[in-house]
């Protein structure tokens, strides 16, 4: 039987509308319940921080305390009493909590304060003052947070209840203290951690349960709330032994027992594939469905059912690199000829001299080769033309005496000459004529036939290279990772040595593409309307040109992949097309949130592909995408291995593209093609340089588009002017830029701002050049 597409589709976001709707059924719950108690909720909110703690802080620095004022106060369970910004400080907290405690506030929240930095005090604050821990409540916050980021194994939250005669010196039983304890929480600092965390304990009702069991209350007004929102309204029969099923959020479970029973399971697999239940049996444990590890929506969904955050964890740009590095491993090895095309490869084989060199005596100066013993005086000149057999392996005739040898530099000696005289001490006394005479022998018309000697032969060895002098025998010429670039030294020392072919590594071939329904590519037809600005407007496609430029510019090989349309097939039959004619493919666009971003989706849910990051703390480029997509490799045993090829989507704004490419990709590329092997590692220089303008500090680690220029007036100092407004879609800030300012993360308590004058760190990705006019910046 064949479903129709519609019955199909809405199959497929059932399960996301589900949990949307059972979210909504509980808490709606659970606010009805609770508005039958005798009070409401009182919330009181201390955000811990030095830097919004100051007298002249700006009150927008705050937001993660404002943040939880806002989630609360759309729901009527709760009425907020207070909010304080204390410093990071354990008396100051302590002091803060205490106050509200003796005021009867039923739930205290704490944010900030519950990392590892030096000042983040929280948890030694708050620990001390609880009467009963709630470790229950730190499980739910640690797991709930570790579903978007594993850095969240680093928080420290803390939960518990605080009795008022505690914090008072007084000892009351248990029942004196009904409606005497206050429930505290504390969160971090981090907005999106906050919203994150606050949403579990209001959509789980465990705060409103807490509260009103801590009042004296049976729990059975909240509890029926909850308990009755998550039970099954029936149990489900199957055939066999019977299997009942489990619902967890965002997590649908079969719990099987030993019989045969007949589950059906239907889900996507890491490959794209549909598969239906054959029998599994699980038996007295959870095996996690493949979607499980897939964190994209269904792009053949409805565009309601989509993410509305992201579900990809923001890594820090440290762990980004590290995570580059450990995927990416070194292309295979190729032996290829010694041309210049070998420019950019790196060696995959130490390479030996296979003989002296130079093999015999040759002269390092033009002039004529003759005796040391020569006195000063007229000479009769012999060539190689002339006299060829004086350089011949068979020959054993040496120079005549009463003749010099004339010899360009480089050139062997004759036999029996061991010195050169500089041409510059000599001086032509006779040529030869038009023809034989009485007084002259034949030769060509003009050619030298007496040479005067000005000074006498100069000692042996002098102006001679001897055998072996440049490299013997077995000597090591160039090692095994030394780059080939584009100097030309390295090219020059292979034929020197007469190395004809050589063993590299092979370099990466890159496959482009850009993405999306508004972007037109500026070399294809365009209509009048187009150019007038009439009709549907379109941007120019600014990345493929810039980026091919740019790879281009570093000897890679670019395959065209041109302009992909926003549409699911499209993408697939391209990015299978880069990854079966290229190494490693770069895209731009459609990475971020829009209902038509198709990477993700199409990388997981049609490439089989795996999205090692998905967002990275830096600006420009925070959705960012680094993935590994499976491809069938033949070998020589004719085995069909599947090989992973590196894909990276990059932003499509052309500034975060072109940023995110010298900071992310190049390294990629560089690794690729044997990079780690030369001992210089595979990031892009950086230096030193000195600020010409102040620069704000942003949260992320931010790249500034700057111009380096080396200062001679100043010792060559490297000076960095910014390139203007550095806003990502703006491609103005990129035109001349030759360095990327690596800005630090602005930090609490911290300055706002590099000043002019200060030094910063910054990445060359270009050729600096001299300073001559600072006017012209």
């Amino acid at each position: 039987m064949v479903l129709p597409k519609s019955i199909i589709r809405w199959c497929s976001i059932l399960p996301s509308l589900f949990e949307v709707l059972f979210c909504k059924v509980v808490t709606a719950t659970l606010v009805m319940s609770h508005e039958s108690l005798d009070t409401k909720i009182k919330v009181a909110v201390l955000t811990v921080s030095d830097r919004a703690s100051l007298p002249d802080s700006d009150p927008d620095y705050d937001k993660s305390g404002p943040a939880i004022q806002e989630l609360l106060a759309d729901n009527p369970a709760f009425s907020f009493t207070y909010h304080a910004i204390v410093p990071d400080d354990i008396s100051s907290i302590q002091d803060a909590v205490k106050k509200w405690v003796n005021d009867g506030v039923d739930w205290i929240v704490t944010t900030g304060g519950t990392g590892f930095s030096p000042r983040d005090r929280t948890p030694e604050a708050i620990t001390p003052l609880l009467s009963r821990l709630a470790p229950g409540l730190v499980h739910l916050l640690v797991s709930s947070s570790l579903k978007y980021t594993m850095m969240a194994a680093l928080s420290r939250p803390v939960a518990g209840t605080i009795a008022r005669s505690s914090i008072n010196g007084s000892d009351e039983n248990s029942e004196s203290l009904v409606g005497r304890e206050t429930l505290v929480v504390t969160l971090p600092g981090s907005m999106k951690a906050v919203r994150e965390n606050l949403t579990v304990l209001l959509d789980s009702g465990v705060i409103v349960h807490a509260v009103e069991l801590m009042k004296g209350g049976d729990g059975t007004q909240s509890g029926q709330g909850v308990h009755g929102a998550l039970e099954p309204a029936s149990p489900h029969h199957g055939q066999g032994h019977g299997h009942g099923h489990k619902f967890h959020r965002g997590d649908h479970r079969h719990d099987h027992g030993h019989g045969h029973g007949h589950g059906h399971e239907r889900g996507r697999g890491r490959g794209g594939k549909h598969f239906h239940g054959e029998n599994h049996h699980r038996h007295h444990h959870h095996h996690q469905d493949d979607d499980d590890e897939i964190l994209s929506h269904d792009p053949s969904g409805a565009v309601s059912a989509r993410h509305r955050t992201s579900p990809y964890p923001i890594v820090s740009l440290e762990d980004a690199q590290e995570i580059i590095h450990k995927t990416v491993n070194h292309l295979p090895v190729v032996t290829l000829p010694v041309t210049a095309s070998l420019r950019g490869h790196v060696l995959a084989e130490d390479v030996y001299a296979f003989t002296d060199f130079p093999p015999t005596k040759t002269t390092s100066v033009d002039g004529y080769a003759l005796r040391a013993s020569d006195p000063a005086g007229t000479y009769t000149v012999l060539t190689s033309s002339s006299h060829p057999h004086l350089l011949s392996p068979t020959s054993q005739e040496e120079l005549p005496e009463g003749c010099i040898y004339r010899i360009n530099t480089g050139g062997a000696l004759p036999r029996g000459a061991d010195t050169v005289i500089m041409v510059e001490d000599t001086k032509v006394v006779a040529t030869y004529l038009e023809g034989p005479s009485d007084s002259t022998p034949s030769g060509s018309p003009g050619e030298e036939w007496k040479v005067e000697t000005l000074i006498p032969a100069p000692p042996s060895r002098i102006n001679v290279r001897q055998p072996g002098s440049d490299v013997r025998q077995g000597d090591l010429v160039m090692r095994r990772g030394e780059r080939i670039i584009s100097g030309g030294g390295e090219v020059g020392s292979l034929i020197f040595i007469g190395k004809r072919e050589v063993k590299v590594f092979q370099k990466p071939v890159v496959a482009l593409m850009s993405t999306g329904n508004e972007i037109r590519d500026i070399l294809g037809s365009v209509s009048s309307s187009a150019e007038s600005g009439e009709g549907d407007w379109k941007s120019w496609d600014t990345n493929r040109p810039s980026l091919t430029a740019a790879l281009e510019g570093m000897g890679y090989e670019v395959v065209d992949l041109g302009i992909v349309p926003d549409e699911i097939d499209a993408h697939v039959r391209t990015l299978q097309d880069g990854l079966a004619r290229a190494d490693i493919v770069l895209t731009t666009g459609g990475t971020s949130m829009g209902p038509t971003d198709l990477l993700k989706p199409v990388i997981e849910r049609r490439l089989g592909g795996e999205v090692k990051f998905g967002r990275v703390s830096v600006k420009p480029g925070k959705p960012t995408t680094f993935a590994v997509v499976p491809i069938d490799a033949p070998n020589s045993s004719g085995d069909t291995p599947k090989r992973l090829k590196p894909l990276f989507a990059l932003p499509g704004n052309p500034a975060s593209a072109l940023v995110t490419f010298n900071v992310f990709v190049v390294p990629a590329l560089r690794k690729l093609g044997g990079w780690e092997f030369s001992g210089v590692g595979c990031e892009l220089p950086r230096v030193s340089v000195e600020l010409q303008q102040p620069v704000l500090l942003d949260p992320r680690t931010e790249f500034h588009r700057v111009i380096l220029r080396s200062d001679l007036r100043e010792g060559g100092k490297l000076k960095a002017y910014s390139t203007g407004g550095q806003r990502s879609s703006r491609v103005a800030s990129l035109s001349g830029a030759n360095g990327l300012l690596v800005l630090p993360q602005k930090v609490n308590g911290g300055k706002d701002e590099l000043g002019s004058g200060e030094m910063a760190e910054a990445i060359v990705i270009g050729e600096i050049l001299n300073l001559y006019d600072a006017s012209y910046f």
